[in-house]
């Protein structure tokens, strides 16, 4: 198993890509790998894991005698693509149309990633995706995420630390101070006895922004309502949108 092991390092063959094709979670593919044997595998999963590095045994002499050249390496990683663009093909109704292959292979592994988290009992699991979804659908007015999750991608050792995908020099900033940040936290030198005077000005900026746009919404609707009325109308539809938000802009300018 160990060469095993260092054969998969060698073809630099991911857990995700493994665990897509194999049809199992990414940490099943961990517990299938601390095995002592192959022939411990579940016979489905062996079988296809031979069929994938083109092994006609799964004996330790043969796994021993493979060579990693490129026509191997292409070999294995032909057949990896094309089982996991069948399954694609027959699990997922996402339209891939318009995004590069790199781009359409990112989204693969990001929803096997998203979807493994989903089903996880544990409800904080459900709870970080979730607010994943929130993060991305606040990045385009909020540059900072970006500058976070370029942080979190060079302190895990996914991308190069000299890389700055976004505005250099904000992007350089934010990640010194957010780098002190966590010294700061990680070493102890925060507490929340400390911090709970910060914490409440948080919660009272929170909540001062979460009222002005209930401000803002319930003054559209009033705006919203007159001019129904002044239309003569009961609801906004399709046949008189574009009425009633031509009169909503009079209205508003009315006030100016």
């Amino acid at each position: 198993m160990d060469r095993l092991n260092e054969l998969l390092q060698e073809l630099g063959l991911s857990k995700v890509k493994l665990a897509k094709y194999l049809g199992v979670s990414r940490q099943m593919v961990y517990n299938y790998l601390v095995l002592d044997s192959l022939d411990k595998w579940p016979k489905e999963k062996k079988v296809l894991l031979l069929q994938l590095l083109d092994i006609k045994d799964g004996s330790e002499k043969t796994i021993n005698s493979i060579v990693v050249d490129t026509e191997y390496l292409m070999g294995v990683e032909k057949r990896l693509n094309n089982a996991i663009k069948t399954s694609n093909t027959n699990d997922t109704s996402i339209d891939y149309s318009g995004l590069s292959k790199e781009n359409k292979n990112l989204l693969n592994d990001f929803i096997f990633l998203l979807k493994e988290k989903l089903e996880d009992e544990d409800s904080s699991e459900g709870a970080a995706v979730r607010y994943l979804y929130y993060l991305l659908q606040s990045m385009d007015n909020i540059p900072e995420i970006k500058y976070i999750l370029g942080y979190m991608a060079k302190s895990n050792g996914f991308i190069k630390p000299e890389e700055f995908a976004f505005d250099e020099d904000r992007q350089f900033i934010f990640e010194g101070i957010l780098y002190s940040a966590l010294t700061l936290y990680n070493n102890g030198g925060a507490s929340k006895s400390k911090l709970a005077e910060s914490h409440k000005r948080f919660i009272q900026e929170i909540e001062q922004k979460n009222e002005e746009k209930l401000s803002r919404t319930q003054q559209l609707n009033t705006v919203k309502i007159q001019a129904l009325r002044e239309l003569g109308y009961s609801d906004i539809n399709a046949n008189n949108a574009s009425e009633v938000f031509e009169k909503i802009a009079e209205i508003q300018s009315r006030k100016v």
